[in-house]
């Protein structure tokens, strides 16, 4: 069966960014699961994964667009440092999730000072150039049940029973 929309896919990879230093890895662990078609995985991956079948194995290189986008120097901004709980021992590189109009996001502390702190929501790896290695490990429809919730169920998917 080849991958489309509605496929639920199972695939180990690796990352690695544009220096080749591995930043994530799925080998040895649980594959990913994910349901095709819903934008539950970077853009530029699911579409490498089209039409692939289980047992593929293949090399893609994503730039920014395809993957976490280009960095957005307007999601970095300096905040009074009693926005944060007092007495909190900040450090760069400290990571918060705040809720925002468009839905919970990720803030990185990248500078502390007395009075201020830096944060950037820019997700970790934009501006990155992505590079995966993949083996596609399983392919099947989705259930009905997958389909409505718009998500994987079972081993790797959302629901752990």
């Amino acid at each position: 069966m080849n991958i489309a929309n509605d496929s639920v896919v199972a695939f180990h990879f690796t990352l690695k960014n544009s220096e080749g230093k591995t930043i994530e890895s799925s080998f040895g662990d649980q594959p990913l699961t994910y349901l095709h078609g819903k934008r539950a995985i970077v853009p530029g991956l699911e579409e490498a994964l089209v039409h692939r079948k289980k047992g593929d194995k293949f090399n893609v290189t994503l730039p920014p667009e395809k993957a976490y986008g280009p960095r957005n120097e307007t999601l970095v901004q300096k905040v009074p440092r009693e926005e944060f709980p007092a007495g909190k021992d900040l450090q760069n590189g400290m990571q918060f999730q705040v809720d925002t109009p468009h839905g919970p996001m990720i803030i990185t502390v990248t500078n502390v000072t007395d009075k201020e702190v830096t944060i950037d929501a820019n997700p970790e790896m934009a501006g990155q150039t992505l590079n995966f290695e993949i083996e596609v490990m399983d392919v099947r429809a989705a259930t009905q049940e997958e389909l409505s919730h718009g998500h994987v169920h079972g081993p790797g998917g959302h629901h752990h029973g």
